[in-house]
């Protein structure tokens, strides 16, 4: 369990993990090395399992994101589960409940791509696509 500092330190970290020890003891009132021991007992502990970036998917030359679930053919589990890392386009997916086996989050350059990348995907299940019109939080 961690306690209140804890969770708003790891709060800040959540918007930007790059403020340094002292930025971050000034929004918390704490010493820099105070900060540094919160921050290394949360990787100790695994509350904080890892750093990482923000991309913008467009600047890159994906136009489209989406959200893709996918409701797989009987018996195809192991076999998707076996292949999913091979497609570049997926760059968040998971096992779920309800309707649909997996949940993926996908990018595309366009809906070219897409109409084949889901061509990909009716090999192992029916796909439902949601296009991503905007981020809301996170």
């Amino acid at each position: 369990m961690i306690n209140a500092i804890d969770l708003k330190l790891v709060r800040i970290l959540e918007q930007n993990a790059r403020l340094s020890y002292a930025e971050l003891g000034r929004r918390l009132d704490l010493s820099p090395s105070t900060i540094r021991e919160r921050i290394q007992k949360l990787e100790d502990r695994g509350v904080i399992k890892n750093y990482t970036i923000s991309v913008n998917y467009s600047l890159l030359g994906y136009g489209l994101e989406a959200f893709i679930g996918l409701k797989l053919h009987s018996g195809k589990l192991k076999t998707f589960m076996q292949v999913i890392h091979t497609f570049p386009e997926i760059i968040e997916s998971y096992r779920v409940t309800g309707p649909q086996n997996i949940q993926m989050k996908v990018i595309l350059k366009d809906q070219l791509h897409l109409q084949s990348f889901i061509d990909q995907l009716i090999l192992y299940g029916d796909p439902t696509t949601s296009l991503i019109l905007s981020k809301i939080k996170g």
